[in-house]
């Protein structure tokens, strides 16, 4: 099934978030919502980066854990991080263990701390696609890996020295955030509606 299917409460929702309770959870009240803020956007930058080659589950599973470890995602805090800080999130077993993945929340840290404050945020909405310029997909078929816009904002961030992201990685991050509000047209979350 690829299209809004009924939940246990009846109400029709995007297929996906009807997996696992945890997904319903995230569906329901973020996947979608807009999301503001250099730190809130650094650590869903961060996280979609980790969940490259992973399911989204494995990460939202270990979201409190990755936010201990990296200190809230607070970029001032992470761009100080040390080579013995990077050595501690390596045998860290509440995030994902992977030394690049690492390695690039750490410089990209550094890099987005060098920026003015509010650039990260002006920079990834300044990507969303004009309001009402798509249709609302009707089954999952409808929904793309990959835009123009999501390339673009790749390529813009990997100029400016941002790792570890590339074109499916920011259409995640623009679906994650409400940059695009890729529910299903019948999905109860559509729109913020939950």
């Amino acid at each position: 099934m690829t299209g809004a299917a009924p939940g246990p409460d009846g109400a029709l929702r995007c297929p996906w978030g009807l997996a696992t309770e945890d997904y319903t959870a995230y569906h329901d009240t973020e996947w979608g919502r807009p999301v503001h803020g250099d730190d809130a956007l650094y650590e869903r930058l961060c996280l979609e980066a980790f969940q490259s080659g992973l399911s989204w589950l494995t990460i939202l599973r270990r979201r409190e854990g990755f936010r201990t470890a990296f200190a809230g995602f607070a970029i001032d805090r992470v761009a100080r991080f040390t080579d013995e800080d990077a050595a501690r999130l390596l045998a860290d077993p509440g995030i994902i263990r992977n030394r690049a993945k690492i390695a690039a929340t750490l410089a990209n840290a550094r890099v987005i701390g060098e920026w003015d404050k509010g650039e990260l945020d002006r920079l990834i909405w300044s990507y969303a696609p004009e309001a009402g310029s798509r249709r609302a997909p009707r089954s999952l078929a409808d929904v793309p890996a990959v835009t123009p816009e999501s390339t673009a904002l790749a390529k813009d961030l990997k100029k400016r020295g941002i790792r570890f992201v590339g074109p499916t990685t920011a259409y995640a991050l623009m679906q994650a955030c409400g940059l695009v509000d890729d529910h299903l047209a019948d999905c109860v979350a559509r729109g913020g509606r939950t």
